[in-house]
């Protein structure tokens, strides 16, 4: 089934009727583009109630890593659900918990002997990582960074610095916690240049630490190692390695936050890889299981040391959920890590010439494997972008404050991927 094909005006009158029955009992806080309706998915194709079909960039926001409805992870689901559905994890052995355990242990980079614990979401993922780092150190503070997404729940909206709008109003915030500068080179927090940067943002972090936040009071340090929703920057390496012995140096848990840029979506399985950084705690979620619920803490076995039922999760480590990662995890070791690194870098070398067609538009390209922007120079133009996307079958979504992601599925193809940029090009020379 090809994509994209429109063949009715959008919303179409079936797309229409479920959009105001959703206007009627669904709570409308959601901030939704463009007005999608999704009747079924296969691959990159998403159809809507209408048969409009649409060719999916946006892949539930990096969540569906092999692609929508994999065969595999089908049949990894069915299979598991004709066995068991749920058993309590906190309470129970499960075979898939345990297995899906064994196989992040074996790939994660943190060090000898590590641990899993899971959850259902990457919110309650940093929560039981801030958790863990208070308990395991003894200490309260936390570190975050200015631009950071670590999710919506108290303790992971504390740590988000990206929007006011995921702050205002629940107030007051988890106390301790502090933020320092990323490394946000397109737009340098300290107004150096790239070429001849010292990596000197990471010097709001030792003020930090001499004016409010005394290093041997620090529990944790968590950091995206490419930041998402903040804008899909990519920090020098040097950043993350000084970040990494700054924490070991004063015995402060460095926790990476791979819940978008994990599971393959950079062109290896984890983020940290690309950097040489070893972190004490992983946080997983998004392209781990291919759309069913699920996120892991990945830890150490001396960090990952809880007080025996201080902590739990009811669904964490379904047994549904883990099949699926499996599976996931499967088809990512047998050639999707490689086809993101390969599929992106072709990507990323069409947007950079899509930049050179529109540079009275796009600012910067920036990215790696299947986690790339295009950040545009007006930020009011990104709204423009994704509806003449979706209008001409194309699903995209925005990132920070002006950028438009582009993060399809690891099973994309070339073909696809100038199928997208024939599209933004069309759309851009519209504005």
């Amino acid at each position: 089934m090809s994509a994209p094909s429109i063949q009715t005006k959008l919303p179409g009158p079936k797309a229409r009727a479920l959009i105001e029955r959703d206007l009627r009992v669904v709570s409308q806080h959601y901030h939704r583009d463009y007005p999608l309706v999704v009747e079924e998915a296969s691959g990159l194709v998403v159809t809507d109630p209408d048969g409009n079909r649409f060719l999916d960039f946006a892949a539930g926001i990096a969540v569906c890593a092999t692609g929508h409805c994999h065969p595999d992870v089908v049949a990894a689901i069915r299979a598991q659900a004709g066995k068991l559905l749920h058993m309590c994890p906190t309470d129970f052995y499960t075979g898939p918990v345990v297995e899906l355990a064994e196989r992040l242990a074996a790939v994660a980079p943190v060090g000898e002997n590590p641990r899993v614990f899971f959850t259902n979401s990457g919110a309650e993922a940093v929560e039981s990582a801030i958790k863990l780092a208070r308990l395991r150190t003894g200490r309260q503070k936390i570190v975050a960074f200015f631009g950071a997404f670590h999710g919506r729940t108290m303790g992971a909206a504390t740590l988000t610095a990206s929007k006011a709008v995921q702050r205002r109003g629940y107030g007051p915030m988890l106390p301790e916690v502090h933020h320092s500068y990323y490394a946000q080179c397109y737009r340098c927090p300290v107004n150096r240049e790239p070429q001849t940067c010292d990596v000197e943002c990471l010097d709001h972090l030792e003020t930090l630490f001499h004016t409010v936040a005394p290093p041997d009071e620090i529990a944790a340090i968590i950091v995206e190692p490419i930041q998402g929703e903040g804008g899909y920057y990519v920090p020098k390496k040097e950043f993350l390695t000084r970040l990494a012995a700054t924490a070991k140096k004063h015995g402060i848990l460095l926790v990476a936050d791979e819940v978008q840029a994990g599971m393959g979506r950079t062109g290896k399985m984890f983020a940290s890889e690309h950097f040489g950084i070893e972190p004490d705690i992983i946080t997983l979620a998004k392209g781990l299981a291919s759309g069913m619920p699920l996120a892991a803490v990945i830890a150490r076995d001396e960090v990952m040391t809880w007080n025996s039922g201080g902590h739990g999760s009811t669904y964490g480590g379904n047994a549904v959920s883990c099949a699926a990662a499996i599976a996931t995890l499967d088809l990512l070791e047998k050639g999707l890590v490689e086809n993101s690194a390969d599929v992106g870098a072709y990507l990323f070398s069409k947007l950079e010439s899509l930049k050179g067609r529109h540079s009275q538009i796009i600012g910067d390209v920036r990215g790696l494997g299947l986690m790339l922007v295009i950040d545009l120079l007006d930020p009011k133009l990104v709204d423009a972008v994704l509806v003449g996307a979706f209008e001409r079958g194309l699903l995209l979504l925005g990132c920070g404050d002006s950028a438009v992601r582009l993060t399809p599925p690891l099973v994309v193809t070339t073909e696809q991927a100038d199928t997208a940029i024939e599209i933004l090009d069309k759309v851009l020379a519209t504005l």
